[in-house]
């Protein structure tokens, strides 16, 4: 019997620690640690807005994000969503949470 993977999920940083603004076909992110500012188009800001200070994995975010829109294959979505999540960690724009 083989261990299922790791699942990974990750928290939004707390509405505080950024500062959006929509500007046009893009939202601006500063992101008061760092001091960075992010331009970015969506799924970003949706994907933050989804995530509402909880801690989720891709699939549930999935799930989360097909109740206001459209995705499609929920697999393709879980997986998309699994590479824009590992991104935003890039970013400092989520972080994750192993367990």
């Amino acid at each position: 019997m083989t261990a299922s993977p790791e699942k990974i999920r990750y928290r939004a940083e707390p509405s505080g620690a950024l500062l959006i603004r929509p500007l046009d076909a893009m939202t601006l992110i500063y992101h008061r640690a760092s001091g960075i500012t992010h331009m970015v188009t969506e799924p970003v800001p949706e994907i933050l807005e989804a995530m509402a200070g909880d801690a989720l994995d891709a699939a549930e975010l999935a799930t989360r994000l097909s109740e206001t829109f459209d995705l499609g294959g929920a697999d393709d979505a879980a997986a998309i969503i699994a590479d824009r999540l590992a991104e935003l960690a890039e970013l400092g724009l989520v972080s994750a949470v192993r367990g």
